[in-house]
């Protein structure tokens, strides 16, 4: 909705005018009520589907611009594997290797200094990653699974069923209150009125 009126004002000349002038905006202005379901509007303007997460992915891969993500990873991370892997975007632990050949790369280049996090990582912290890596995945496979998410509107699918989670979790919050407080505020009614009868 805020967005909605945003969008409204500026795209109003006269609004616009106003606002510059002012700083201020008309609530009842015509422009402002044109009764466009806004969620749906931003929605189809930024709409995302699986395949384009999936292109973005297939053109990141490999790309100057994941080589510079990794780089400034093993920077900020001193070498640290672990959250080198959680930073980069559209890597899991299949892509490891290819991210360490990089990294080594760099490290032969004089690109970027040695640090004994990476050079020195035991096989044991590298096992215990990818034993952590797979574990997630197949829980990810198994919740994909449960919400029934396939095709291209997995990313919708995904959306919807938080918002009724979202929804529950308020539901059960108002009933916890409700509870709560309501049965109190009938025993002060109730103490009230028997205040009164005496």
């Amino acid at each position: 909705q805020i967005l909605g009126k945003v969008y409204a004002v500026l795209s109003d000349e006269k609004q616009r005018a106003v606002y510059d002038e002012t700083g201020m905006v008309d609530e009842d202005a015509e422009a402002l009520q044109d009764g466009r379901d806004w969620l749906e509007y931003w929605q189809l303007l930024f709409k995302v589907t699986v395949k384009d997460i999936e292109d973005f992915q297939k053109s990141y891969k490999n790309s100057a611009e994941e080589l510079a993500d990794v780089k400034a990873a093993y920077m900020n991370f001193k070498g640290d594997m672990d959250r080198i892997m959680e930073s980069v975007m559209c890597v899991d632990y299949t892509d490891e290797p290819r991210i360490r050949e990089m990294i080594e790369q760099a490290i032969e280049s004089g690109e970027l200094p040695s640090f004994k996090a990476f050079v020195k990582e035991s096989k044991q912290k590298m096992m215990s990653r990818r034993r952590r890596v797979e574990k997630e995945a197949k829980e990810a496979k198994k919740t994909k699974d449960e919400l029934g998410l396939s095709g291209e509107n997995d990313l919708q699918a995904l959306i919807k069923s938080r918002s009724r989670d979202r929804e529950k979790e308020m539901d059960n919050f108002l009933a916890q209150l409700e509870a709560k407080y309501g049965n109190s505020a009938k025993k002060g009614g109730k103490k009230t009125s028997a205040k009164k009868r005496k």
